[in-house]
């Protein structure tokens, strides 16, 4: 029992709750206290208001005979003044400025407001201050009572006479208590309400949250690229399972891109292998000089090279196509790159017959690129529109601006693409049918694709049979300077 309320205590939908309800809690108490407070000053205000008020009509109401004593003067006739008189002779006093009291409420509970001395403290204080004077008294029945004092001349006589007016303060205080009793009953009914509301509430808010926890544990690997309904309010949760869902896509490209890592290996590994395996074996059972042993020999390693170059151009592909191989980017002037790389290639291309030359523009052409990661993608177009291009024809390579980004062009009139490969001729391994005996490992244009999607560019491809093929390289301006490995130089 209690290892379980412990295991809900430690819940986020606990603490969701109980942060909101503690929250709720403090504002409630900080509200009830402060309205208590404004209703007693407000009731405060008001009794003093209506005190100066009763006092200013005692005044009216005073008379003073011809022996100078005050006396109550009302119109017999006027019931309302009879009826006021009667309230303002509730709670009130009048005394000589000796401090001898002449007249006062008949109420015992009210005879402290008959005190000599304090009346006494109160003449001189309001001589000096000019002001009346407001005091609480609790009279002898426990009930507090709120008084003002003042001072009333008497004009013929210029004598001064001590005036109290006071009201009870029991209807006051009662409405202050009810309304605490009241805020009382209303706040813990108010916290248990909004308690189960806030329960439920972040209990449906998780709901999101818990469909996350188990699209993750149904995550295996024949379904990595497990997807999560997204509920369209766009709130911090819908973006919590987008950036789920685009992990769950970068997982499942990843193990992909492993799986078709390990099928192409396989693959590839398997016919260089058996060669190898056959051509050891033959010369074991077969070979009986030296030089048929060494011819053997240098076979097999002539294909464990292959086999080594092979394998570091898969490891550096798969690295490149996992983005786990950064550019190190810098001004290039591709103008002369593409110079230096044409005066290269003459050589092949004069043996084979093919006329290379680069198409140059009036002012140079600069890029933000990675030097060696651009060498070697004109290097792997250069040799494949060597190779495919028959004798007699030509290859044209030009750099050119195009607005923002720059332009990489390799054309040829080589024996072209057809239509339907050309979706396909990036991927790994991928070789266009064809009797020529020169074929590479297939991967150089894998290479290519790479390098582009590395510098954040795009490559385009149009060929036509019989009539050639042009490469078109386009990369960004500006691009984000990083530092990358050099990738081996292969032909497709």
């Amino acid at each position: 029992m209690f290892r379980r309320l412990r295991k809900v205590f430690k819940t986020l939908r606990f603490r969701l709750a109980s942060t909101f309800l503690l929250l709720l809690m403090i504002v409630l108490a900080v509200v009830g206290f402060a309205g208590t407070k404004t209703l007693q000053t407000i009731l405060e205000n008001q009794s003093e208001q209506t005190l100066r008020e009763q006092l200013g009509a005692m005044r009216a109401y005073i008379h003073f005979e011809d022996q100078g004593k005050p006396i109550w003067f009302v119109d017999p006739s006027d019931t309302d003044e009879e009826s006021i008189v009667g309230r303002l002779k509730t709670v009130f006093v009048e005394a000589t400025d000796q401090g001898v009291a002449v007249d006062g409420s008949p109420d015992p509970a009210l005879k402290g407001l008959f005190d000599r001395n304090t009346i006494l403290n109160e003449l001189s204080e309001m001589q000096a201050t000019h002001e009346p004077v407001i005091k609480t008294f609790v009279g002898r029945d426990r009930i507090p009572y709120q008084v003002i004092s003042g001072i009333m001349v008497d004009g013929e006589r210029g004598r001064k006479w001590y005036i109290a007016q006071g009201r009870s303060l029991a209807e006051d205080h009662a409405v202050v208590r009810r309304f605490t009793r009241n805020f009382c009953i209303f706040l813990p009914i108010t916290l248990m309400v909004c308690m189960i509301v806030s329960w439920y509430s972040a209990g449906a808010a998780l709901k999101a949250l818990q469909s996350v926890e188990k699209a993750a544990q149904e995550i295996t690997g024949s379904n990595l690229g497990l997807q999560i309904q997204k509920r369209g309010a766009d709130d911090e949760l819908d973006r919590l399972i987008d950036s789920f869902n685009q992990m769950s896509a970068r997982l499942k490209q990843s193990f992909e891109q492993i799986r078709q890592f390990s099928t192409d290996v396989s693959h590839e590994l398997r016919t260089p292998l058996t060669a190898i395996q056959g051509q050891l074996e033959v010369a074991l059972f077969t070979s009986s000089t030296k030089e048929q042993l060494q011819e053997a020999i240098e076979n097999a390693l002539q294909d464990v090279e292959r086999l080594a170059n092979l394998v570091r151009a898969l490891l550096l592909l798969s690295q490149s196509e996992s983005g786990q191989i950064p550019t190190n980017k810098a001004s290039l002037d591709l103008t002369g790159l593409l110079e230096d790389l044409v005066d290269q290639f003459q050589i092949p291309a004069e043996a084979r017959n093919i006329k290379l030359e680069q198409i140059k523009t009036e002012e140079p052409v600069f890029g933000e690129c990675d030097r060696t990661q651009i060498e070697r993608l004109v290097t792997n177009l250069l040799a494949n529109a060597i190779k495919y291009t028959p004798s007699g024809g030509w290859v044209h390579a030009s750099a050119e601006s195009a607005g923002p980004n720059v332009k990489l062009i390799i054309e040829d009139s080589g024996v072209g693409i057809p239509e339907d490969h050309i979706p396909h001729i990036f991927n790994r391994f991928y070789r266009v049918p064809d009797p020529n005996p020169e074929k590479g490992l297939g991967l150089g244009l894998s290479f290519v694709a790479a390098i582009v999607k590395a510098h954040g560019g795009e490559i385009n491809v149009k060929s036509q049979m019989g009539a050639g093929s042009r490469f078109e390289v386009v990369l960004p301006g500006n691009a984000t300077v990083r530092t990358a490995p050099e990738l081996p130089t292969l032909q497709a």
